[in-house]
């Protein structure tokens, strides 16, 4: 009985950043103009803030704290799995094409897909590490047996929701913008977010048949989530003139996301 509950706990928050998503996307029925170019920094530096203070306090040190009985070898796991999930990531750049919010050159493969379509790859790319932490938290929460607590998954679900409320918006109001109405523009902001159960369901499964792949696939998620940031986020929230903004926010990203884990967790 109390495993079922757990289970279903787990399925209720693993959406719960899907749902940020959604709620993110659905502006794009209520707003009629694009996005200001200040205010779309501004999310995006608060974005890349949670994802930086998650991949630390959510991901990295938990993942050193359930090998603390290597002494000073404890790190090894963590960075192997972080440069696991660099290097994956640096993979879907190369092999699938998508276009970055901003920019009229698509990465990837050449390919004659439509700008919109590309657009929601790229996003889709973005989501997936945030699906695969979020999953690996539940699934060390479920495993019983690492030190992770309920409260603890619950705080990076809450934060990665928190930041993608703005991402929806960043994803389906410049659709809108592109000319695509305003229903495919809320779907296609919703089907991006859809990555994230998806790789955090997978993640939890893997993460069950061999428990003590945890700490990698933490800091796995870690990495992946860090590239993202640095290859897309910081250069997104920095671009044109008043970027400061972007770095203010940034700031108070992290310290939400540094306030939940430690509040909660």
């Amino acid at each position: 009985m109390i495993e079922n509950r757990m289970y279903i706990e787990g399925t209720r928050g693993i959406m719960i950043p899907f749902v940020g998503t959604a709620l993110g996307s659905a502006c794009v029925l209520l707003m009629k103009n694009k996005l200001n170019p200040l205010v779309q920094r501004a999310l995006t530096g608060f974005a890349a803030g949670v994802m930086v203070a998650a991949s630390i306090w959510s991901l990295l040190v938990p993942a050193m704290e359930q090998v603390q009985s290597m002494g000073r070898w404890a790190f090894a796991p963590a960075a192997a799995g972080f440069w696991m999930g660099i290097l994956f990531l640096l993979f879907l750049d190369r092999t699938v094409p998508h276009l970055h919010m901003n920019s009229s050159k698509a990465e990837g493969p050449k390919t004659s897909l439509k700008k919109t379509t590309m657009l929601v790859f790229a996003v889709t790319l973005h989501n997936l590490p945030e699906g695969m932490a979020v999953g690996a938290v539940y699934a060390g929460w479920l495993s019983g047996n690492t030190g992770i607590t309920a409260m603890g998954a619950l705080a990076l679900s809450l934060g990665i929701a928190i930041q993608n409320f703005p991402e929806g918006a960043i994803i389906s109001m410049p659709l809108r913008a592109e000319g695509v109405s305003k229903g495919r523009a809320f779907f296609y902001g919703v089907l991006s977010g859809a990555a994230e159960p998806l790789g955090a369901a997978l993640t939890i499964l893997a993460a069950s048949y061999v428990v003590p792949l945890l700490p990698y696939l933490l800091s796995f998620a870690a990495g992946a989530m860090v590239y993202v940031t640095v290859e897309e986020l910081i250069p997104e929230m920095s671009q044109g003139e008043h970027s400061n903004v972007g770095i203010i926010l940034f700031a108070a990203g992290f310290s939400v996301m540094m306030a939940l884990d430690v509040a909660l967790g």
